[in-house]
């Protein structure tokens, strides 16, 4: 399939996980792809963090799926950064057709003992650095005359509370409220705003030492297969987590023109959580 052939999707968070799964999707369906990733250590968060051979490896196998890209090292938090990376790609390719606002990091504490360093750099990236993105992108498209589609990254957390993640629930609810208004904005323009919300994914936000404990904090030093029941307790359909590849699917779907009246969608990709019947 050539969904996007010769379109152009703009991604942040690229070096790796959900980011870099979309960008290697998009080009193999003949898009070309700008991309965004501060791929250097964040202090807040409790897993390692990309680095810049992960970017190097999305650029890789970008080109190995047939496509071409521009990628910068910067952080989603600096709007020069940002700013530099559009005007590079539209430089390079002349034009930006989907948007994916995919940086996002996480980290675990209950609202009142969470520091000020873990608030304001999960809200810079998570929220702020979402507006960011739009505010250097969206100009383009609207010039473009194209029309186009915008997918935000929620989460099931956007769409119910989750103890522990307030600040992250905070930001994804943000999210949310970000996609409905602007869909409401750019609907005159013919670009639709939409939203992914997954469940737990598997990438090193989710799998990782922290979280396996997080998750069974009565076994001391939990190890992944500790964790699996406790991950899976949360889905309706009984899995621990869902790949990167099956928010993938969705993104492309809602961002194809088999999707082209939908635009103001939350949509769940959860195996079923946010609506699970309390005991199941």
């Amino acid at each position: 399939m050539e969904r996007f052939k010769d379109k152009v999707v703009f991604i942040t968070g690229v070096a790796r996980g959900q980011g870099r799964q979309h960008a290697v999707r998009f080009a193999r369906e003949g898009a070309h792809v700008i991309g965004l990733d501060i791929a250097d250590t964040i202090p807040t968060v409790h897993y390692p963090s990309a680095a810049k051979s992960d970017l190097d490896e999305t650029v890789r196998l970008i080109k190995e799926a047939g496509g071409q890209s521009v990628i910068h090292q910067g952080d989603v938090r600096n709007q020069d950064a940002v700013t530099a990376v559009v005007q590079a790609g539209m430089e390079r390719f002349g034009r930006i057709d989907v948007v994916l606002p995919t940086a996002g990091i996480t980290s675990l504490g209950r609202l009142w003992e969470l520091d000020d360093a873990q608030w304001d750099e999960l809200i810079g990236i998570n929220l702020t650095g979402v507006w960011r993105t739009l505010r250097a992108t969206i100009p383009h498209m609207i010039e473009g005359g194209n029309g186009g589609s915008i997918v935000l990254t929620g989460s099931i957390a956007g769409l119910i509370g989750m103890p522990g993640l307030a600040h992250y629930a905070a930001s994804k609810h943000g999210v949310n409220g970000l996609m409905r208004s602007l869909a409401n904005e750019l609907a005159p323009h013919g670009i639709r705003v939409n939203s992914v919300n997954p469940t737990n994914v598997a990438t090193p936000m989710i799998l990782n030492d922290v979280t396996y404990q997080h998750f069974r904090p009565d076994v001391p030093g939990a190890t992944q297969e500790d964790a699996i029941a406790a991950f899976s307790s949360y889905n309706l359909l009984r899995t621990p987590w869902i790949e990167p590849d099956d928010v993938s699917n969705a993104v492309l779907w809602l961002s194809s023109d088999e999707a082209r009246y939908l635009t103001g969608v939350a949509l769940p990709v959860d195996t079923g959580t946010t609506v699970k019947w309390p005991g199941r």
